[in-house]
């Protein structure tokens, strides 16, 4: 695996989902990171019990991670996390909106003392505005999007079944910090990043916001149905398995009703000559569209899409995914023993199994790294700065 960030150390005052994320894909790069934990520890390391004793969420996103416990109300403590920082690349936080600052550690400070340093902090809705004291956790943010309100069905709105909005802002850090550490290759400087859970997916609510802007568009829960093309969802076939289809041009629409439905006279017929149309007339499209899945099995259904050229795919239970044919897996080890991870999407040159280093145990390397980073006369000498 590629690990183009070896030699850059990163510093995470992290917790839950967002900034370990970010710190996770900058250690599978090769990066050293530092993960700063309470005496009692980073508390995803108790969302769950349900792999192998330990939380799934937290064997995730901390591989390759040092772990070491401070109390950053103890000053010694505070001592040693600035010693830390001055020999590090990067600093991400996500604590409480404000917490770093009480504790001595804004970013705008460090920025003064440490030119080279690359700040990151993560938060749920940003450094201003009316709620941004406020925790923000996952679902309150996928409510506070709209997220919630285009997930769902007719029934009623539902939450996204991944901690979307978390994973979001992790994403756009990530992104973020990798631009920075690009700057100050060209610079020497180091940048200052914010990303709020709130603006990671407000940007994915484009779409829908956009539609409803110019044209007073409301998009509509649809199930496992697409809000604003049609037909495209998923369809019951006769061996009583989903099948999800889609059509999503001209051509696609023509090719489905001639070669799939059989019947050809449909592309004339008022109400379904173009995606508008459909869509205005989408509960007697699907009755059509249902009539014929019901008549065949679902592989049946997907020989059939496949000769007409459309998208198909099958709805799979998560038992379906994980085994998979194309699921991807590698091992990672834990203080628990070995478990399979699903691999990140990059492949680099080929190499489709990269290799990850341990989870970390609650404080792992606090001697250790109490050791290297030594809060005295014999400190190690801070290398973001600027002479």
């Amino acid at each position: 695996m590629s690990k183009a960030l070896e030699g850059i150390t990163v510093v995470a005052v992290e917790q839950a989902v967002a900034a370990p994320y970010a710190s996770s894909r900058l250690a599978d790069a090769g990066a050293r990171v530092i993960k700063i934990e309470r005496p009692e520890g980073d508390f995803a390391r108790n969302y769950d019990k349900l792999v192998k004793g330990q939380s799934a969420y937290f064997v995730w996103l901390n591989r390759g991670k040092e772990s070491i416990c401070l109390d950053l109300t103890v000053e010694h403590d505070r001592a040693l996390l600035e010693a830390m920082i001055a020999a590090a690349d990067v600093f991400i936080q996500n604590l409480k909106p404000g917490s770093i600052k009480k504790l001595g550690f804004g970013s705008a400070d460090l920025r003064k003392r440490f030119h080279r340093l690359i700040t990151c902090d993560i938060s749920g809705f940003g450094d201003g505005g009316a709620l941004s004291h406020l925790k923000a956790y996952d679902l309150i943010v996928q409510a506070e999007t709209g997220l919630c309100a285009i997930t769902g069905t007719s029934h009623g709105p539902a939450r996204v079944g991944v901690s979307v909005c978390d994973i979001s802002a992790g994403m756009t850090a990530h992104n973020a910090i990798l631009q920075a550490l690009f700057e100050r290759e060209r610079t020497g400087q180091g940048t200052s990043i914010q990303v709020s859970l709130f603006d990671a997916v407000a940007d994915w609510m484009n779409v829908p916001v956009l539609q409803f802007d110019y044209s007073a568009y409301a998009t509509a829960r649809a199930g496992v149905n697409h809000p604003s093309l049609a037909p495209y969802g998923a369809y019951r076939c006769a061996d009583g398995k989903d099948v999800v289809f889609s059509v999503q041009n001209d051509r696609e629409w023509v090719n489905f009703c001639t070669k799939f439905l059989k019947r050809p006279e449909l592309t004339r017929r008022p109400g379904f000559a173009d995606n508008m149309e459909r869509l205005s007339h989408r509960a007697g499209l699907d009755e059509i569209v249902s009539d014929r899945f019901t008549q065949m099995s679902s592989e049946e259904a997907m020989n059939e899409l496949e000769m007409a050229g459309l998208a198909y795919g099958r709805l799979n239970q998560v038992e379906d995914v994980s085994t998979h044919p194309h699921l991807r897996r590698v091992p990672v080890s834990t203080p628990e023993g070995d478990i399979q991870v699903i691999a990140p999407a990059a492949i680099f040159n080929g190499e489709k199994a990269p290799t990850f280093q341990a989870v970390p145990a609650l404080g792992a390397h606090s001697e250790a790294l109490r050791k290297e980073f030594r809060c005295s006369s014999g400190a190690p000498l801070a290398r973001n700065t600027t002479p």
